[in-house]
């Protein structure tokens, strides 16, 4: 392992922290204040912060030599964060109804603690790792 994975792997958690509480705020946003969603700052902060966690999970994955569809629980991560692009972007932008877009939202948010879940358990199925 490079010398240089420890700070890859610090960068990647913090994007994932920063990338998750600005969504939780978007979100907030969205159903209280959705005026703030048009601000400059907030639709240009999130692709790079995201760009950072891709390029920076991409990096471990090919320092560590984990590829999807080689790890299940890395290839279980992708199909997730697919899943939370979409919900978020009906949570966000795409949804018709409030409704709808706080379903999504919600949805989005379970996504990301699979995610998470998946990441730290290195399983597929975290539900063992989260009650053991």
């Amino acid at each position: 392992m490079h010398t240089y994975y420890p700070w890859i792997k610090l960068i990647h958690i913090s994007m994932v922290t920063i990338t998750t509480c600005f969504f939780i705020v978007r979100f907030f946003w969205m159903i209280k204040y959705p005026e703030l969603l048009q601000r400059t700052w907030v639709k240009k902060f999130p692709p790079i912060i995201d760009t950072t966690l891709l390029v920076s999970g991409i990096t471990m994955a090919v320092l560590s030599h984990q590829y999807p569809l080689q790890q299940p629980w890395l290839t279980a991560k992708v199909v997730a964060l697919v899943a939370y692009i979409v919900l978020g972007m009906v949570a966000l932008k795409l949804g018709s109804t409030l409704r709808i877009r706080i379903i999504a939202g919600i949805f989005a948010l379970a996504s990301v603690s699979y995610i998470i879940s998946a990441a730290l358990s290195r399983s597929p199925f975290p539900v063992n790792f989260l009650f053991t």
